[in-house]
């Protein structure tokens, strides 16, 4: 049986400090390059969606993840230009960790107000949601 042509799986990570800072990076490469984005990316063969969350954030910021809540899927065909890509996209928080850029970010900052930025893919919107969930936590 020949495999399905399918969605590329990846899985961006909504990390949240003490004073409720996100990490967000700005990419080193295209698409976006130099644009704010949250850390993630492909999962690979053999991870959980989890693993792949967590590996990325290490990766790119050099945080480790704690608790995970899955925000939700993101799957519009459209929300990566290069090609069909399908987003597990999961909350943490990190406590008083410090970034550090790693990998294929440029730069990583905490930022307090993120909603006037132009975010790479559909990262606004997944970060509206993750801060619904807060809400709801009573962050």
């Amino acid at each position: 049986m020949s495999k399905p042509v399918t969605p590329l799986l990846t899985a961006d990570c909504v990390a949240v400090d003490d004073d409720l800072r996100v990490v967000l990076i700005r990419r080193g490469t295209d698409p976006f390059k130099g644009g704010y984005a949250l850390p993630g990316g492909f999962v690979d063969v053999g991870e959980t969606a989890e693993e792949g969350c967590r590996r990325e954030l290490k990766e790119e910021t050099g945080l480790e993840a704690g608790e995970l809540s899955l925000i939700g899927i993101y799957s519009d065909p459209n929300r990566d230009p290069r090609f069909h890509t399908a987003s597990a996209a999961y909350l943490t928080r990190i406590g008083s960790q410090q970034p550090k850029a790693g990998d294929d970010a440029a730069s990583v900052e905490l930022i307090a107000d993120w909603r006037g930025l132009t975010l790479a893919f559909d990262h606004a919107r997944i970060l509206a949601d993750a801060w619904a969930m807060l809400d709801k936590q009573n962050r």
